[in-house]
């Protein structure tokens, strides 16, 4: 918004002329008179509809929720695993903008001094911003290669540990194929999470043992605050967030 010569928001009728069409479940890129209203991404019109929320959206959440993910928050305590301060580039950096999304006088402001129990509570985090410029960035000064295009390729490098994959499929794998998952994807994770509760025993966690499927373990009774808080701040500060009820995968099927 701020990009444009008139950073007036959009009112819907400009969007939509004269047709009776609805407003979809989760607004991508346009409707920008709805400010502050949750995204979905991708945002683009062409991109097929989701339930899929913008990183800014997920961001503040995790104010509440913390950064750990429902799966990992059944080994590790929430209450010291919220982000401290954000960073972002100087040059694209709108403090009314970061305010009306992250902030407590934003939307976020019913969430102000919000306490839960479970470690959980409001830790809006405070905004940096540098002059540093990324090394690979379109922006930068001096020549730049002939027409720039992200890769589909990516690499996870440990000391243990080296991964080269393919639209997020280890290499050599097909996208149906559940070996072809990473070693740090939603289901290798849950299934260590699993196996690291089977060897702890704790009689409090034993009820997602019982789970067979990755939407059945983040039901799972002990996992019940933590779903408080996301509902409370859903309900309160982030309009139009609508669960996704149906991303889920056998958590052991080889």
């Amino acid at each position: 918004m701020s990009a444009q010569s008139d950073a007036t928001p959009w009112l819907h009728e400009a969007l939509l002329g004269d047709t009776e069409k609805p407003m979809p479940a989760l607004l991508g890129r346009g409707f920008f008179s709805k400010l502050g209203t949750v995204r979905r991404k991708p945002s683009r019109p062409d991109s097929q509809p989701t339930l899929s929320k913008s990183c800014s959206d997920k961001l503040a959440l995790k104010q509440c929720t913390s950064l750990l993910s429902s799966v990992a928050s059944l080994l590790i305590c929430p209450e010291n695993a919220f982000l401290d301060t954000f960073v972002l580039p100087d040059t694209e950096y709108v403090a009314s903008a970061c305010n009306r999304s992250f902030g407590p006088t934003g939307r976020m402001s019913p969430m102000t001094n919000m306490v839960w129990s479970g470690g959980y509570s409001y830790r809006p985090f405070k905004i940096g911003t540098t002059k540093r410029k990324f090394e690979h960035s379109r922006r930068r000064p001096g020549p730049q290669p002939i027409n720039p295009k992200a890769s589909n390729l990516s690499v996870l490098w440990t000391v243990r540990l080296q991964e080269t994959l393919i639209n997020g499929v280890l290499q050599g794998r097909k996208q149906t194929d559940l070996k072809g998952g990473s070693a740090v994807c939603r289901l290798r994770n849950s299934r260590l999470v699993m196996d690291t509760l089977l060897l702890l025993a704790i009689p409090m966690l034993v009820d997602g043992l019982r789970s067979s499927t990755y939407a059945e373990l983040k039901r799972a009774n002990v996992l019940e605050e933590r779903r408080k808080v996301r509902r409370h701040v859903t309900d309160a500060a982030l309009a139009g967030w609508i669960p996704n009820l149906e991303d889920s995968f056998n958590l052991y099927d080889d």
